[in-house]
């Protein structure tokens, strides 16, 4: 199976993953050799509407390491046309007759879907809106994960703002389709994930709950997914320590257990651990 855009996390099946997971082990062995020169006559446009240093830098490094070429704009809104009024579909016609793959993050939920629509070439998304999804990067999570362990069976704490976690969003939509797996949300109740996502678990008979204290969890999963509350969010700062892991709440937790985080991190992550 072939996907021409890169939208959403539901786009993927258990072998399309397998497969992709797989052909990473080779690129692997690609990076480490130096790179390649087989994408030396492609080029990849990255488009970036709202901020990002890694995702950005991750493509644009990538795209060179197999020879490629890189037209890129980090703050597209402000120096672009749209600030003018001018809708994200005209720009990715136009675009896309420079490029052979625009990778966008927008700022706008269901933005890289609307360029993926009009384009001529693939769209990667790289990051859409506050309560979008950020697919790469949970495909990225989840082939760390399987590097170490089976995906099947596994036990995932997921924790921080998740109502508004793109990250979070993709990760639990891969998560869902391999067997028995289960996923504890751990937020504060104001944060916890959204509806849409929890209807897609019971849709597909996924085992999950809803949690607020970390303590109840950390025990018990395989993985965990830690994530940033932004104070802002949450003023009681008692509430975000709540939230947490340090070096004693590590000893709590089963020995082979993982810790994984998609930065920025700021203090729900210890620098102790």
């Amino acid at each position: 199976m072939k996907l021409k855009h890169v939208v959403e996390s539901q786009q993927f099946t258990v072998p399309l993953l397998m497969e992709l997971f797989e052909r990473s082990r080779g690129m692997e062995r690609v990076v480490a050799r130096g790179g390649s020169l087989d994408y030396q006559s492609k080029i990849m446009a990255t488009l970036f509407y709202a901020p990002s240093t890694r995702t950005r830098l991750s493509f644009e490094a990538a795209m060179h390491r197999l020879g490629g070429r890189v037209l890129s704009t980090e703050q597209a809104r402000a120096f672009s046309s749209e600030i003018e009024g001018e809708q994200v579909e005209d720009s990715i016609r136009i675009i896309g007759n420079y490029a052979d793959v625009i990778v966008i993050r927008h700022h706008e939920e269901g933005g890289a879907r609307r360029a993926a629509e009009v384009s001529p070439v693939p769209v990667i998304n790289a990051g859409d809106g506050n309560g979008g999804q950020h697919p790469t990067q949970a495909l990225l999570d989840l082939y760390t994960i399987y590097r170490e362990r089976p995906l099947d069976g596994l036990s995932v704490a997921i924790i921080g703002e998740l109502d508004k976690g793109r990250t979070v969003r993709s990760l639990a939509y891969l998560l869902a389709k391999f067997d028995r797996v289960k996923m504890f949300f751990v937020s504060p109740p104001e944060l916890q994930m959204k509806p849409d996502i929890l209807e897609y678990l019971d849709e597909h008979g996924v085992c999950y709950e809803l949690e607020s204290d970390i303590d109840r969890v950390i025990g018990e999963v395989d993985v965990i997914y830690q994530t940033r509350i932004r104070p802002e969010r949450v003023p009681d700062i008692g509430g975000l320590a709540r939230y947490a892991i340090d070096s004693a709440l590590v000893r709590r937790m089963k020995a082979d257990a993982l810790i994984l985080h998609p930065p920025p991190r700021t203090v729900e992550l210890d620098k102790s651990v």
